[in-house]
C-alpha cells in the first residue's frame, strides 16, 4: 500500500509529540502493517484516507489507536537468555548479599510490552524458592500502551508466544493450557508482578528506588532529547548500588 510522504510526515510527528519516540526511516516500512487492522476496521481505502481523518479529528479514538499500532511491542520469554544469566549470576548474587537484612529487592522492567520480561524473571526466582524463602521479590513492569499493558496483566499467550524462548519445563511448571492455542501464566505467578502504564520520562512506580533495573531496546527510538530525560528518570529511580540492564542494540 503507497503512503504518502505527507501522510509519513504526520503519523511521525504524532507519535513524537505523544511518546517521544521517533519514526526513524528504516522503521517506516512498517507503517502500513502497523496500521492494517485500524484501516479495515474503520472502512479506509488507505492509509493517507486515515491521516487526512486524524487531521480532521472527525474519527474518535483514532489518535490513541493509531499511536498504539506505532509502537514496538517486540518482546518474548527470556529474551537473548545471555543477559538474563548475566543478570541473575553476577548483579542478583551481589545484591542478594547486599540486602540480607532487609531481604527485598525491588525490580523495574521499563518498557516491558506484553510483560513476558517480567514474568521471566519472575519464573527464575520462582524456580529457586528455598533460595528466596522470606524475601519480597517486588516485581513492576511499566509500558506506555494501554493494550500491552492489559495483555500483560492477564498473562494469556498464543502457542507461538509461549514456545518462543522459553524452555518446556518452565512452560508446563508455570502455564495452563486453555484451548484454542493459547496459554496462561498460573496465578501463583501474576500475583509476584504488576504492571502499570507509564512512560518512561514520568516519575518512576513504587518504590521509586529499585535495586534492578531492564531498560532493553525502548530507548532506541527516543529522540536524542527524550532519551537524555529517560535516563534522568532511571538515574533517580535506581539505587546507589543498583543494576540497570539495557539492550545490545544502538540508535
Amino acid at each position: 500500500m503507497e503512503v504518502s510522504d505527507t501522510s509519513r510526515r504526520i503519523l511521525s510527528s504524532l507519535l513524537e509529540a505523544r511518546t517521544g519516540q521517533q519514526l526513524a526511516m528504516n522503521r517506516r516500512w512498517r507503517i502500513d502493517t502497523a496500521l492494517a487492522t485500524i484501516i479495515r476496521e474503520r472502512g479506509f481505502d488507505s492509509v493517507d484516507q486515515l491521516v487526512s481523518r486524524l487531521v480532521s479529528g472527525r474519527e474518535a479514538g483514532l489518535t490513541e489507536q493509531v499511536i498504539e499500532a506505532l509502537l514496538n511491542n517486540e518482546t518474548y520469554f527470556f529474551r537473548d537468555k545471555l543477559p538474563f544469566d548475566l543478570l541473575l549470576g553476577g548483579p542478583v548474587r551481589q545484591l542478594e548479599k547486599a540486602r540480607a537484612a532487609t531481604r527485598r529487592l525491588s525490580i523495574w522492567c521499563a518498557g516491558c510490552s506484553t510483560g513476558q520480561e517480567a514474568y521471566s524473571l519472575a519464573m527464575s526466582f520462582a524456580d529457586e524458592a528455598a533460595r528466596w524463602q522470606g524475601w519480597t521479590i517486588d516485581i513492576v513492569g511499566t509500558d506506555l500502551s494501554r493494550s500491552a499493558i492489559g495483555r500483560a496483566r492477564e498473562g494469556t499467550y498464543s502457542q507461538f508466544e509461549v514456545q518462543r524462548g522459553l524452555p518446556v519445563m518452565q512452560m508446563i511448571r508455570w502455564f495452563e493450557e486453555l484451548g484454542g492455542g493459547d496459554w496462561r501464566i498460573s496465578q501463583k505467578l501474576r500475583d509476584k508482578v504488576r504492571f502499570e502504564v507509564r512512560s518512561l520520562i514520568e516519575p518512576p512506580p513504587h518504590p521509586a528506588r529499585f535495586d534492578i533495573i531492564l531498560c532493553r531496546n525502548v530507548l532506541l527510538y527516543f529522540t536524542a532529547e527524550m532519551r537524555r530525560l529517560a535516563f534522568g528518570r532511571l538515574a533517580e529511580a535506581m539505587a546507589p548500588d543498583g543494576t540497570l540492564m539495557l539492550g545490545a542494540g544502538r540508535p
